[in-house]
């Protein structure tokens, strides 16, 4: 599709954006046969971009408003490309066509209680009633069929809409244990490191400071439950907040296998119930743990 040039901006602003879409869209199926959602530029007398789909299964009406963004381009584009970043379908932004971009009367509901209505209004509060449509309408005529069509296309946005609701959507996290239970067989996933020097170790020998520069993790177990520790240094540093390269650096994304631990402390945070563990002991890295 054919890059339109976009008002308000530079040639240069409107090149970073192009390339960060063509960035997004990489990898994305083909519009041919999946569709695509539309960026609008505003009509001759509005001022928001509008959000459309591109649908090839819907015929004579085959562009579908969807709802109005901004009327700043890059905030148009966040909000879209944030709506439907875990769909398969591209972003394009193209030119306000008015002959194409009007109904032809088919996405109009004429029975039941949203009749008069248009699919668009009742895709906004009702998604539930346009999979009824899509799904368990019966078409009679012509007419209904190509209806159906265009409510299996809305449909299929609010389809696109809940992957991201659902990909992002946390589950609740909760305490490993009681304060000072001993827990055993743990397997966690690192996900945050902070290094900090120990104050009650760092000192001066021979003529030298040496730091003693523990590991702060934050990690999770299968559930999502939030766990973090203290692994404290054994050796030396000669430089703060660096590791000496006789200890074991955790990395993101590493196991780690806990024989035992003791809760030491609980509390909640934004991002949930954490559990603090302490006299923690942990088998050696040449072993081979056989924890679940």
């Amino acid at each position: 599709m054919a890059s339109p040039q976009i008002p308000g901006i530079s040639e240069q602003e409107a090149h970073i954006l192009y390339s960060k879409l063509n960035e997004y869209n990489r990898g994305r199926a083909s519009y041919k046969e999946a569709g695509a959602y539309l960026v609008s530029l505003p009509r001759a007398k509005g001022r928001n971009y509008t959000l459309w789909l591109y649908s090839p299964l819907t015929e004579r009406q085959s562009l579908l408003y969807i709802c109005e963004l901004s009327p700043d381009i890059n905030a148009s584009m966040r909000i879209a490309s944030t709506m439907l970043y875990y769909s398969p379908r591209c972003i394009f932004v193209v030119a306000y066509n008015e002959k194409r971009m009007q109904s032809n009367g088919d996405d109009l509901i004429s029975f039941g209680k949203y009749r008069g209505h248009f699919l668009h209004e009742i895709f906004q509060i009702d998604p539930s009633y346009i999979g009824w449509i899509a799904y368990k309408f019966i078409p009679k005529i012509p007419k209904q069929k190509r209806f159906v069509k265009i409510a299996q296309a809305y449909y299929s946005v609010h389809l696109d809409l809940m992957q991201r609701i659902n990909k992002e959507k946390r589950t609740e996290s909760r305490y490993l244990g009681e304060l000072g239970e001993k827990i055993t067989n743990l397997k966690l996933k690192v996900s945050y490191i902070r290094l900090e020097d120990d104050p009650y170790k760092t000192r001066v020998s021979n003529g030298r400071s040496e730091f003693y520069v523990k590991q702060r993790l934050t990690l999770h177990d299968t559930g999502g439950n939030i766990v973090q520790l203290n692994i404290p240094a054994r050796f030396p540093s000669a430089v703060s907040g660096v590791l000496s390269g006789l200890e074991h650096a955790y990395q993101v994304g590493e196991i780690v296998y806990i024989a035992s631990a003791r809760v030491s402390q609980r509390y909640e945070s934004r991002k949930g119930k954490c559990t603090c563990l302490s006299h923690v002991k942990i088998p050696p890295f040449n072993a081979s743990p056989n924890y679940p």
